[in-house]
This record gives structure tokens, C-alpha cells and sequence, in this order.
């Protein structure tokens, strides 16, 4: 029986977001992009999945939340929040749209607030 070595995400994006994550975090002293990353970085099966109803469930409104994972459609949206993520499923985009809310990428997030002042962590 052979052993074979963990490798990691093999998505080259996925992989330069998670450089980048831990650049910021190092340089800006923000642990929160370090813990998206180490989040990230973990096996597929093992990574976050997100309803919008736990995000409506504890999201502050007006408020911004970042999800180390997939955010998924089922439940109802109701509180106006910004919402990065690696991925969106399409339902999700669609009651996000519908609910006003603003779906980013988790890149961008970083970019408008660097510290990570505020945000919460999704799991």
C-alpha cells in the first residue's frame, strides 16, 4: 500500500489566493486572512459550505462576511450584507440579487479593507 502526500488545492487561482492571503496577513498583521487561508487550503472535502439562512442568521446588517468556501441557496436572505466567498452557487447569486445584497470576491474584500476590521468568518 502506497502513501500518498497531501498536496493541497490544485486550482492555480485557488493557490495564488491563498499566497496572497497569507502575504496580507503577515504584512497588514491580520490573522483573519490567515485563518481564510488555512481554511482554504484544506482538502475539498473538507472545505466550508454556507446557507444563506446562516448567513441571515448571523450576519449584522450592513455588515460584511467572508466565507472560506461555497456559499449556497437555501433558506432566505434577509439582512443587506456584503458577502465574499470562493464560490456562489447560482440560486444563491439569485436570492442575493433579489434580497440586495453585494456578493464579492474574497481578493477584493481584502483589498477594501485590509485589516479585516469587522468582518466575520463564515463556517
Amino acid at each position: 500500500m502506497t502513501m500518498s502526500r497531501r498536496t493541497g488545492p490544485t486550482n492555480a487561482y485557488l493557490k495564488q489566493l491563498i499566497e496572497m492571503l497569507k502575504k496580507n496577513s503577515y504584512e497588514v498583521g491580520a490573522p483573519l486572512w490567515r485563518d481564510v487561508a488555512e481554511k482554504l487550503g484544506k482538502p475539498r472535502r473538507q472545505r466550508v459550505e454556507v446557507n444563506l439562512s446562516d448567513i441571515s442568521k448571523y450576519a449584522q446588517d450592513g455588515g460584511a462576511v467572508v466565507v472560506p468556501g461555497v456559499v449556497l441557496g437555501n433558506g432566505e436572505l434577509t439582512k443587506t450584507v456584503s458577502i465574499a466567498a470562493w464560490r456562489f452557487s447560482s440560486s444563491a447569486l439569485e436570492k442575493m440579487r433579489k434580497a440586495k445584497c453585494r456578493p464579492i470576491a474574497i481578493e477584493e474584500l481584502m483589498k477594501i479593507n485590509p485589516k479585516g476590521t469587522g468582518v466575520r468568518i463564515l463556517m
